[in-house]
């Protein structure tokens, strides 16, 4: 009895020295110190323009950065995107399936207790070796008990796990944000891109109706010999090409309508948007210094954050050099009768660590710690790429909304001035001063500076959609812990 207790004493010396070194050692990281990586970032954008509010970029909406247009029907179109895109609803499973995910890598920083019971009627060899002469061949076996396993994080490897997973997590809702983004901006985009059509096609209408006139006035006098049939001919040519030209337009939009539907998650054949030809304001978006870029796009969060899982997965790829501790403990019951399995008697147990090394693996740790550190040299560069394109596209509508806003001063003043001379030229066509053909060249130069007027107009507002979802549509990198939810309109938290 005393040699026992002797055996216990020492055996919980021992398992209390092992835990105070894993204690110790448990505090061990052995992933990289974590740094985002540099990127190039000017003091202030290149292209400003004067039609830039020199304004902080949070004061860009948040949420319905769409409502800036002042448009009820597009208000009403995003809604409907929200809750019905297959795209947006496909991106939030996938999150959801990176929030599981990382749920499951953080249980291994938990014990895994199991329990267990069976019974097994079992017959022996007779031949069998050692067997006593006395056990009979066959017996029951009877179990019952409960066991504990615990893997001792020594060297970080379970702690990197986890980082990763929530780091994916987390790149995973900025990639739901993005691509809300991407649709919310292709859907606006559609939707000015319909309403310039719109435009166009009361353009070419108003056009057909003025047209159809001077050809019933060429007819008239044609008919008191007043002008050749060349005239009627000709102002019958000019009436046939614009009515083309409207039909052309009318199949563009019909295509546009189609898009759309598609993206508020509707059947084309069962969708329609009635004709608006409202001119829709072009608005003056805040624009802050490009560091603040680096926050506000949901796109470079994702890829910052899959360098930092990149990081930790260096830790867990180095962990493997190192001896795993495993502490366990099982417990029960074991009897050849099922009616006093429960006894005292019965009782088992078994308490003890295990530690585990690999002694040589002919160089698949040393692969695998340099393939993690490619990865990570991969992610860093992916990330500076981004924040590269960023920046560009950023420059890239600016200098377009400035560039375009220059243009149509000057395509305004050819408007008018073609309108002036097509005026003259059917004065002077109905006192005979001037031939049709000298209308014919008014009436085209007129219809292509105000068609050219309205087309300005649509690319400065389709790049105004274009600078917003390149500054990040009102997003933050604050959002993050809780990436807005298809369907709500806003910025509430995923499921």
């Amino acid at each position: 009895m005393r040699r026992v207790e002797q055996l216990l004493r020492a055996l919980r010396r021992r398992s209390v020295l092992v835990l105070a070194v894993a204690a110790v050692l448990a505090g061990c990281n052995l992933a990289p110190a974590y740094k985002v990586p540099a990127t190039p970032a000017s003091a202030q954008y290149k292209d400003i323009g004067p039609w830039v509010q020199a304004q902080p970029a949070d004061q860009l909406p948040r949420a319905d950065w769409w409502s800036l247009y002042g448009d009820a029907q597009l208000d009403q179109l995003q809604q409907r995107l929200l809750a019905h895109n297959a795209d947006l609803a496909a991106a939030l499973a996938h999150y959801e399936q990176a929030q599981a995910l990382s749920r499951e890598a953080r249980a291994d920083l938990f014990p895994q207790i199991g329990a267990a019971a069976g019974g097994v009627r079992q017959r022996q060899s007779d031949t069998a070796t050692l067997r006593s002469p006395t056990a009979p061949p066959v017996y029951d076996t009877y179990t019952a008990g409960a066991q504990l396993g615990y893997e001792v994080d020594l060297w970080g490897q379970v702690r990197n796990t986890v980082a990763a997973g929530r780091d994916e997590a987390q790149a995973s809702a900025a990639d739901l944000a993005s691509a809300q983004l991407s649709l919310q901006a292709q859907l606006a985009d559609n939707y000015l891109a319909l309403r310039g059509l719109d435009q166009q096609l009361q353009l070419l209408q108003q056009s057909v109706d003025a047209y159809q006139k001077a050809l019933h006035l060429t007819q008239i006098l044609h008919h008191g010999g007043i002008v050749s049939g060349l005239d009627v001919a000709r102002a019958q040519t000019q009436l046939s090409t614009v009515k083309s030209q409207w039909s052309q337009t009318a199949a563009q939009r019909a295509l546009t309508e189609h898009a759309i539907a598609v993206l508020v998650g509707e059947s084309a054949a069962q969708f329609s948007l009635p004709v608006q030809a409202a001119t829709i304001p072009l608005p003056r978006i805040p624009l802050a210094v490009p560091s603040t870029l680096l926050q506000r796009r949901p796109d470079i969060a994702a890829a910052e954050r899959r360098t930092a899982e990149a990081n930790a997965a260096i830790g867990v790829a180095r962990a493997a050099y190192f001896p795993s501790l495993t502490l366990g403990a099982q417990g029960g019951f074991l009897s050849g009768r099922y009616a006093d399995l429960l006894s005292a008697p019965n009782h088992v147990w078994a308490l003890g660590p295990s530690l585990l090394f690999d002694v040589f693996d002919g160089g698949r740790r040393k692969a695998q710690v340099a393939a993690a550190r490619a990865a990570a040299d991969q992610a860093g560069a992916e990330y500076r790429g981004v924040v590269l394109a960023a920046f560009q596209q950023v420059e890239d509508n600016l200098a377009l909304l400035d560039r375009l806003g220059a243009a149509m001063k000057d395509q305004q003043a050819a408007a008018v001035a073609a309108q002036h001379s097509l005026d003259l030229a059917m004065k002077q066509y109905k006192e005979g001063m001037a031939s049709y053909l000298d209308v014919v060249q008014a009436q085209t130069a007129a219809l292509q500076a105000q068609s050219g007027l309205l087309s300005l107009g649509t690319q400065r507002l389709r790049a105004s959609v274009q600078l917003i979802r390149a500054l990040g549509g009102g997003w933050s990198r604050g959002q993050l812990a809780r990436p807005p939810k298809p369907g709500s309109g806003g910025e509430t938290p995923g499921k």
